[in-house]
């Protein structure tokens, strides 16, 4: 096992990305030793790393400790945490707007990314219409029925294992048939490498959207929040997702939610950094 320590510029504040993580049940995070293991696909191999924060909000640092190669994992754990983002410059840009307030309460929050691209596009359709409660409930049954367990970490099912399930297997962890049959036919398609999302890294928010919009059971909410979340792309404000529309009720004092052209509206400063928008009201409700 090798251990590096990585410094990168602040702001960067560590803790409120390990309080997000540590949501997700099926996440091991370790708020009191700032450290979380992170699941890493290379290749077919399924390895741990350990991310351990240990320099401040302005000035942060991490140590890694893995046994899979370091070319590997570094890079891939700057995507997830977001280590090249210059934070300080999406906060700059929300001083000249109405979430100024939000912005400075939520100082240094990163957008931290599922991490694998093919389980947040899973983890988007299981959570489509429930409470989150119930929706990390679920998400946690799968994975834990159908997924792999390597050093107290659990990894999503390949899209192989998924494609070989039949309905009534989710149907049992209390799927709808529809949401079951969207599960399946989305896990089908990626092994036959019609959806490739290592070529997705490189191709444009348009381009992706126009090819999953396509896919039974995905909608804009769900491409949104995966370019989100599984992409990390900056500049997405699902408008129809439910939390961020109370949020906003909530952030403004409006009597009642937002309507489609208020939001619509509403954004417009917000650009180009709308993902950060979206999370930092997601964070003021949760």
């Amino acid at each position: 096992m090798w251990e590096e320590t990585i410094s990168i510029t602040g702001p960067y504040n560590f803790d409120l990305a390990l309080d997000r993580l540590s949501l997700d049940p099926l996440h091991c995070v370790d708020k009191e030793t700032k450290t979380v293991k992170v699941p890493v696909t290379i290749g077919t191999r399924q390895v741990a790393a350990v991310v351990t924060g240990t320099g401040s909000l302005e000035k942060p640092e991490f140590i890694i400790k893995s046994e899979a190669e370091k070319e590997s994992v570094i890079p891939r754990l700057y995507e997830i945490f977001g280590w090249n983002v210059e934070l300080l410059k999406v906060h700059e840009h929300f001083q000249t707007t109405d979430l100024k307030a939000l912005f400075n309460d939520y100082y240094g929050t990163p957008l931290v990314l599922d991490f694998d691209p093919f389980g947040c596009l899973l983890k988007c359709i299981i959570h489509q219409q429930l409470n989150l409660a119930f929706a990390y409930t679920l998400t946690q049954r799968f994975v834990t029925a159908f997924g792999n367990e390597v050093d107290g970490i659990w990894f999503y099912p390949n899209p192989e294992r998924v494609a070989s399930l039949k309905v009534g297997d989710l149907r049992d962890l209390q799927f709808s048939g529809r949401k079951a049959e969207y599960v399946i036919g989305i896990a089908t398609l990626a092994a036959e490498g019609k959806l490739d999302f290592k070529k997705m890294r490189d191709m444009p928010d348009a381009e992706i959207a126009n090819q999953l919009i396509k896919v039974r059971g995905v909608g804009p909410w769900t491409v949104q929040n995966f370019l989100m979340f599984g992409l990390g792309r900056p500049n997405l404000f699902p408008t129809a997702d439910i939390g961020l529309q109370n949020a906003i009720k909530k952030y403004y004092h409006l009597d009642q939610k937002p309507t489609l052209a208020e939001m619509e509206q509403l954004k417009v400063p917000w650009e180009p950094y709308l993902s950060y928008a979206s999370l930092y009201l997601w964070r003021s409700i949760e």
